[in-house]
């Protein structure tokens, strides 16, 4: 842990040196959105275009694959640990986890990397500290009420997500929750504050301790779990956790992270009038208040079908679903990653007018997530009945779940994080629009479909959903912004992708089947063709920017 430490505060005093000079505002009281006429004369920020953003996104793909990884292994562990039944108990605790900790968060994983990109752009590093405040004081309140609500109500959710399940079944359901509220407040706050750091440009607190750290403790401790259950009686509580524990060095971390940038990057500057702090704090939740719906509405997306097949469908159900989904987290981890490098540097751009700059990072992405995630996507709905084998015998049935998600995400990653784009314009009530609709049609097919179909219904209706929640906005940003992912590093990367592990994956299935011997042939060959494509064709790709790592 001393090394944590040593390694964050080399971190912070190195990265101060290359944030912005401040001016003197003392003759202004005013913040974004509201300049005086002084800053028609202020020298923007620093500029750190797709080559900074490669290096930030490189290294945390690496975390991401990381964490992807582990979370597969867990998904893994507890999958064949527990069995169906406690397991599908398991997936839909850590969902209505995962939903509270959403909604405690407030939308600040936006605003908490959108305002101090914007103050530091601007020149009003004055401000910082007042933005902080504004953000992480009600993080903090409403996880703590959060953390009781989830307590107190856990036996009626445990009944609720688990009607068919027998009393002891719905008991241990209930000490999951309960143990999982515990963490709660640590989980929002953890997140809170590595997100912050992202405002400043930070990323590694991010990666070492979100993607690394924590996921990795998460491993250990279930993996000693499942270890231990070879000899002795483990109640599923223990998984629960093993999972939730890792929060707590992560928050304690992340906070020292936080406090290290913050005293390093402060200047010398007037103090900021109380009408300039009250028109942020103002500016701040009109930004961010619509985003604190949406991201409840995104989470929804993606974890309240886990719990509506456990209602509907039973936990076994809801296990089989959790398992077959299991690989988009790893596609959801590539996007976040890459969108965590390019947003400051996105909202910089976009605050300064220069759309030019903002288009180049917005496509620029786009081809480094399709390069990163269609060969996995190709793969799995290619090898399902290999990947679902490896989780037990139980869960085979899942092959036409695994090709509808996969399907729906070559989709959504080839669109890029077009939300993301939209929030750093601004358009927080569109995206907050957008999300809403995408739940509505997810929840309406999930009670449509899920009685006759189960967890298939469920799927469907997710499939649907990412296709809305990414063709509106990619309407909304091509008309208002003139922003679009479709650059020749998108292409390429797609078709590279289709040939080497679509063509060769089906040609490897026509002659060995889908079995594991036909998987390793179509990565061994699909694999060399790929790499070699993407050497060849590194300076469309944008790859070249990666190659400054070794220089930097």
């Amino acid at each position: 842990m001393a090394r944590a430490h040593s390694g964050l505060a080399r971190l912070m005093g190195a990265s101060a040196r290359a944030l912005p000079r401040t001016v003197d505002h003392s003759m202004c009281s005013s913040v974004p959105g509201m300049f005086c006429a002084h800053d028609t004369l202020r020298q923007p920020a620093a500029r750190t275009g797709v080559g900074g953003a490669a290096r930030g996104g490189l290294a945390n793909l690496i975390g991401v694959g990381f964490t992807g990884l582990t979370g597969l292994a867990v998904t893994w562990l507890v999958a064949r640990g527990l069995g169906t039944d406690h397991a599908g108990a398991f997936f839909a605790a850590t969902a209505l986890f995962a939903l509270a900790v959403g909604l405690a968060r407030l939308g600040t994983q936006t605003g908490l990397v959108y305002w101090p990109a914007r103050l530091r752009a601007r020149g009003h590093t004055n401000l910082l500290g007042e933005c902080l405040r504004t953000g992480l004081t009600p993080v903090g309140a409403v996880a703590l009420v959060m953390a009781g609500v989830l307590w107190t109500c856990a036996p009626v959710l445990a009944r609720l997500t688990a009607p068919h399940s027998t009393p002891d079944l719905v008991v241990d359901h209930a000490g999951q929750l309960r143990v999982l509220a515990v963490f709660l407040p640590l989980a929002a706050v953890a997140d809170a504050v590595l997100t912050a750091t992202r405002g400043y440009r930070m990323l590694r607190p991010t990666i070492m301790l979100e993607r690394i750290i924590r996921p990795g403790l998460q491993l250990a401790g279930i993996g000693g779990l499942a270890l231990a259950t070879a000899w002795v009686a483990l109640p599923p509580s223990w998984y629960a956790l093993a999972w939730a524990g890792p929060y707590l060095p992560v928050a304690l971390l992340g906070g020292y992270a936080l406090r290290r940038v913050y005293l390093t990057a402060r200047e010398p500057a007037a103090e900021p009038t109380s009408r300039a702090r009250r028109l942020l704090r103002r500016r701040f939740w009109r930004f961010t208040g619509p985003r604190a719906v949406a991201s409840v509405a995104q989470l929804a997306l993606q974890r309240l079908d886990v719990l509506l097949v456990a209602a509907f469908g039973g936990l076994a159900a809801a296990a089989l679903y959790a398992v077959a989904g299991r690989f988009v987290v790893l596609g959801q981890f590539a996007n976040q990653g890459i969108g965590q490098a390019v947003q400051p540097r996105l909202a910089e751009a976009l605050a300064t007018g220069d759309r030019g700059r903002a288009n180049a990072l917005y496509q620029a992405a786009t081809g480094w997530l399709v390069l990163a995630t269609w060969p996995l996507y190709l793969l799995v709905i290619m090898f399902a009945p290999v990947y679902l084998g490896a989780f037990g015998d139980d869960y085979r049935t899942g092959g036409a779940i695994v090709v509808v998600l996969g399907s729906a995400m070559l989709f959504s990653t080839g669109c890029g994080m077009v939300d993301s784009v939209l929030t750093m314009a601004g358009r927080t009530t569109w995206n907050l629009w957008n999300v809403v609709l995408a739940l509505v049609v997810t929840i309406s097919l999930d009670l449509l479909l899920i009685p006759p179909l189960g967890a298939l219904g469920a799927a469907i209706g997710l499939a649907v959903a990412v296709l809305i929640n990414n063709l509106v906005p990619l309407l909304q940003v091509g008309l208002s912004l003139g922003l679009h992912p479709f650059g020749r590093g998108t292409m390429v990367a797609g078709g590279l992708a289709v040939v080497c592990f679509g063509g060769v994956a089906a040609l490897s299935v026509a002659s060995l089947g889908a079995t594991v011997p036909g998987l390793t042939a179509a990565v061994v060959i699909g694999g060399g063709l790929y790499a070699l494509g993407v050497h060849r064709l590194r300076e469309l790709l944008g790859l070249s920017d990666f190659a400054r790592l070794r220089r930097s």
